[in-house]
């Protein structure tokens, strides 16, 4: 008797279709399974005994069983194959009118029967959809995040016995749910009203908001630089449908979708502390998983400390700034990652933090200052739009009852920025200025004689490379977005600039 039901692995963000097929035959009696399993797929057959034993279902045990889990050249890895392989057996034992072609099965079995939350559903779902499968069977818990996709039914099971009832001919109803309807307004602890002065640290948040564009922060201890940085979620624009779906299907890979919370609704905010490690920050291990810089994706990544990260960590940092995207390479292959998000970072100006400031003198010699400085490479330093110095905010201000502006007052400000770039790139792959390739510079970009022999100087005098003269046209457009003015004008170059590193 020869029996086949449909699953899927995996990879990454992607699926791959894998064919769970199912032979009985006479022989010495054997439960194997082959293609590639990983201990935990090798596992499976104890906990589908347990749970066939547990509901109550037999089948012939004195039988030779031989599970294949193709294409064999993949690694099957974790418990998601309990369902199929279960469901395949059931089927081989008895005659049930179950369209097998048309269904996609994933989930892990508990010992008594039941089925558990497996990570990816969202991909899953995703790929169900692209291979035209009518049906995706999945632990009830996971229901939820599967019907975000539409287009195909989501049957959810509770246990062996419903499905054992459902092959019977009982309907088990398809999970419906539309999370999109309503949306919650994001509430953030943080808002830039509740930091006093900084209103230039503030302004260059509100461009970096608009614009997506990276941003570092210098000053001495206890400036404000944290609290800065906790507060740009919430100036940044609600989350648009194709984002939210986005940033949940990372999550759901990772694993870390918060329970009873199908949907990542609000801009993630990561902060990985300076002692973690590439993989950690970047995404990898043996199953390719996503880090941090994929967890920020369409948020904020914050490296407080950033000269005490490792050099190699930072120097990871590279391609997925200027790409977008991180590709972690393997053995068993490459697995590319989202990685589409804000940098904040901070620094003191030097070791002992006081460089600069007015009221405490620095302890550093010249030398420590310049090898502390020098933690942070230079195309590192050239991937980031704005350099803003974040000074020791005086009593007089701190004292002050009058509070600045509103995260809602800037963010209506950096919404409205934001549409006229989905208007611009409403015929691109684009949604920010600082997605803008050297193309897309030439054609939204343009400035005038004024404003090239202002930049030209620029770049001759503070000696600027062909990738800052770029980043500060998109950073010109932004601010020219956020004045509302359609060509880029000299003072918006001109306050581009001043953004730029200090040498």
């Amino acid at each position: 008797m020869f029996k086949k039901v449909h699953s899927c692995a995996v990879l990454g963000l992607n699926c791959q279709g894998v064919e769970v097929e199912i032979d009985i035959s006479q022989g010495h009696p054997e439960f194997n399974i082959v293609g590639l399993p990983d201990m935990a797929v090798k596992e499976a057959k104890e906990r589908i005994y347990a749970a066939f034993k547990n509901v109550g279902f037999s089948y012939p045990y004195n039988k030779r069983w031989t599970i294949n889990l193709a294409p064999a050249d993949i690694r099957k890895e974790g418990p998601s194959y309990d369902l199929p392989m279960a469901l395949g057996i059931i089927l081989a034992t008895a005659d049930y009118n179950f369209d097998a072609e048309k269904s996609l099965i994933v989930g892990e079995l508990s010992l008594e029967g039941k089925l558990r939350h497996v990570n990816g559903i969202l991909p899953i779902a995703i790929y169900a959809k692209e291979k035209n499968f009518k049906r995706l069977y999945i632990p009830s818990a996971d229901a939820p995040e599967a019907s975000l996709i539409k287009g195909v039914e989501i049957i959810p099971v509770e246990n062996l016995q419903s499905l054992l009832r459902h092959l019977g001919g009982e309907e088990i109803a398809p999970f419906i749910s539309d999370h999109f309807a309503f949306i919650p307004t994001a509430n953030y602890t943080n808002d830039m009203s509740h930091i006093k002065g900084q209103e230039n640290a503030k302004r260059a948040l509100e461009i970096a908001a608009a614009g997506a564009h990276n941003v570092l922060m210098s000053g001495p201890p206890g400036s404000g630089k944290t609290l800065l940085s906790r507060t740009v979620p919430s100036i940044l624009p609600r989350m648009e449908e194709r984002e939210i779906i986005e940033a949940t299907k990372i999550y759901s890979v990772a694993g870390l979708l918060p329970s009873g919370k199908p949907l990542i609704t609000e801009r993630p905010f990561r902060t990985p502390h300076h002692t973690s490690s590439g993989v950690a920050l970047v995404g990898g291990g043996k199953i390719p998983k996503p880090g941090e810089i994929s967890l920020a994706h369409r948020g904020v990544l914050f490296l407080d400390e950033f000269p005490e990260f490792p050099r190699q960590v930072l120097e990871s940092l590279r391609q997925p700034l200027e790409d977008g995207i991180i590709t972690v390479s393997r053995a068993q292959g490459t697995h590319t990652f989202p990685a589409n998000f804000i940098l904040v970072a901070s620094q003191n100006p030097c070791p002992c933090g006081y460089s600069g400031d007015s009221e405490r003198p620095c302890s550093c010699s010249p030398q420590q200052v310049l090898k502390y400085k020098n933690k942070i490479s230079g195309p590192l330093l050239d991937r980031i739009d704005l350099h803003i110095d974040v000074p020791r905010v005086k009593f007089s201000k701190l004292s002050e009852e009058h509070s600045g502006e509103s995260s809602d007052i800037i963010r209506a400000r950096v919404e409205a920025a934001r549409k006229i770039q989905k208007q611009r790139f409403k015929d691109k792959n684009l949604i920010t200025n600082s997605e803008m390739g050297p193309q897309e510079v030439k054609e939204f970009c343009k400035i005038g004689d004024d404003c090239m022999n202002l930049l030209k100087n620029a770049v001759s005098q503070l000696h600027l490379s062909a990738r800052s003269y770029y980043r500060i046209l998109k950073l010109s457009r932004t601010i020219a977005d956020l004045a509302g003015c359609d060509n880029i004008q000299e003072n918006h170059i001109g306050e581009a600039l001043q953004y730029r590193q200090k040498e």
